[in-house]
Order: structure tokens, then sequence, then C-alpha cells
């Protein structure tokens, strides 16, 4: 079979959009299919209003036209709502070509946050962009039943995994912090929440990883924390088996892939219990989730490492892609309407 990913998420863009992405289609190379991306590489882009860090491709319905009527392909998936989402969803419904979606960001969060527009006319426009599809693939229960009662219409499970020979905790190594080092990896914007961490009164030592519009700001506002900047996958596991508990202080996101790959490492989870956390970690004992941010890294130090390291092993590239695949293959043989308006998440 041969899948189309139309994605505005590209490199050099560092995301977990980006590596879910790469990560399924390799996996998916393992149940015979091929998969091919349609990437803003190619086109003129321009900084993205209220995100000027990230890039947006000047992508035409015409343009897109061309690069997708080339090949022969059996379905076309469409991983965001950018303009190379929002002409491929345009040739689609132009030549009626059935296609699905899935539901990575919560952008009217964010744009709320950064601009005051409301959540619900982005809200808006989002599920009209979604329901056009045949399935709407969603990482979560939580994020799910939030979309539902929004009005998304037929939700899909699509859940993530994570490579347990990268991110392992034998990659520790001996560090001159003091300790516990508690450790944030992410993007450093105001939607992740990240002072709430650095303005925690904790032992030890704060690290920071990752880039982003706040770092400037916030470096200069907690000069005790250590910013490392953007690290490759291999530097980034290297971190995370060497701190003692790894802290996610976002609200807004609809899954946090570096939640597992942290567990991977071994390195237990703090974080606020909101969807996210509240689907990763839930009732396995790997983290603990508390509205209070410094007693979650507290208790989280009590938890052996080998407990983060086993519930990680439960979340697999090869499941995702199975999801991701039977997702597929059902919406091609039942048409658009296979799906009931309420999600089922049991694979």
């Amino acid at each position: 079979m041969r899948i189309l990913i139309a994605t505005d998420a590209w490199k050099p863009q560092i995301n977990g959009v980006v590596r879910s992405l790469e990560s399924v289609a390799n996996a998916l190379a393992e149940f015979g299919a091929e998969i091919e991306f349609l990437t803003p590489q190619g086109f003129a882009s321009v900084p993205m209003p209220t995100y000027r860090e990230i890039r947006l491709a000047l992508a035409s319905p015409r343009g897109v036209s061309k690069r997708i009527e080339g090949p022969t392909l059996d379905h076309i998936h469409i991983a965001t709502e950018g303009p190379v989402g929002l002409a491929t969803r345009q040739y689609c419904l132009r030549s009626q070509r059935p296609f699905t979606t899935s539901y990575h960001t919560r952008f009217p969060e964010y744009i709320s946050q950064r601009t005051h527009v409301p959540e619900t006319l982005t809200y808006a426009l989002l599920r009209r962009f979604h329901n056009a599809g045949s399935g709407v693939m969603v990482s979560t229960a939580s994020i799910a039943n939030d979309l539902q009662r929004r009005g998304f219409q037929r939700l899909m499970h699509w859940s993530r995994g994570v490579d347990h020979n990268q991110f392992t905790p034998e990659k520790a190594v001996v560090t001159n912090l003091p300790r516990p080092i508690f450790l944030y990896a992410g993007r450093l914007a105001p939607e992740k929440n990240v002072e709430s961490f650095l303005a925690l009164n904790l032992p030890g030592s704060k690290v920071v990883v990752g880039d982003g519009p706040s770092r400037k700001s916030l470096q200069s506002a907690y000069p005790e924390a250590h910013f490392l900047g953007s690290q490759t996958s291999d530097a980034l596991a290297v971190h995370y088996a060497s701190a003692d508990v790894f802290v996610f202080p976002s609200r807004t996101d609809t899954f946090g892939m570096v939640l597992l790959e942290a567990l991977s490492c071994g390195l237990p989870v703090a974080a606020l219990p909101v969807p996210g956390p509240l689907d990763v970690i839930g009732e396995s004992g790997a983290g603990v989730l508390d509205n209070d941010l410094r007693a979650a890294c507290l208790a989280a130090l009590e938890i052996p490492r080998d407990k983060a390291r086993e519930h990680a092993l439960t979340f697999t590239w090869a499941n995702s892609a199975k999801q991701f695949l039977d997702n597929i293959l059902q919406a091609k043989s039942s048409g658009p309407d296979f799906y009931a308006a309420s999600p089922s998440f049991s694979g």
C-alpha cells in the first residue's frame, strides 16, 4: 500500500509531530506499506503569524496537485492543518478522494494565549477542516473526549511509541551537577508553562533542554538553571538517563512524546493531572501527577527507575504503526461514514 502523508511540520523543525511521523513511517515498512511525504520542502515560506519561529510553506492547491497526481497512491493522510494540509484537503475534496487526518496540536489554546483570539473560533475552523475527512486520528482518550464534545466526528485511536534501544537507561553518565537533577525537555514557548517548573523551590539542579521564543527571557529570569539548547536524540537520551526526575509542566499537550522518551530511559515523571500525562502515566506508578508540581517532583524521586522503564516498554512504534494502518484500511473499506461520532479507544 502506498500512502501519502501531507504535513506542514517537517525538518529542520524538532518536535513530537516530526519524530512521530518519521518513526511511524519506518515502522510501517514492516507491514508492507510504502510511505511518501508531502512537506514544505520545495515551497517558498514565510514566518507564521504569532509563531514567527516557525515558517509556513506557501503551498498552493495547484502546486500540491502536481505533486500528488504523479504517483499512484492508495491513500492520503493529512497530518497538519497548515498550508500544505489545507491545499491537500482541497485537492482531495475536488477530486473526491477519501482522506484521513490527525490532530496533533492544541492550536486553539496556543493561539488564544498569544493573541487572545477566542478558542471557539479556532476550534470551529479546525472542526470544519477535520470533519471533511473519513476519520480523525487522535493520540489519547482525553483529547478524543474533548474533541467529541466540540463536535469533531469519526475519531480514531492512534497512539505513539518510543525507540527503546535509543532511549535506554544504559546511556546514563556521571555528572558534576548537584543532585537531584530535575530535567525539562521540549520547546521553550509560553504555552509549555516552563516557568512554573523553573520557579519551583527544589533541591539540586534544574536542567532545560530545548529552544524556542521564551528561551532568552527564561534564561534571564532563572540564571541558576542550566539551559542546554536543542539536542540530538542521542544526546537527549543521555540527559534523560542521567537525570533523577523528568518534569512536564505543560497543560496543553495532546500527548507528550518526551514523556515516553524519559520513561524509556528509566526516568520517573512529575507532571500535572491533565490530558497527556493522565493518558500516558495514568495509574502505572511510573510518575506522579499532582496540581502541586513541587510535591510531584519530590515524590517522583522515590519511584524506582525500573518502574519507569517497564511502563515505557508497553509503548512501541510497531503498535502505533498497526493502529495507523488499521484506521486507514477501515476508512477505505467502509466509506466516509464508517465511524460513529463517539470515539472507541479499545486498541
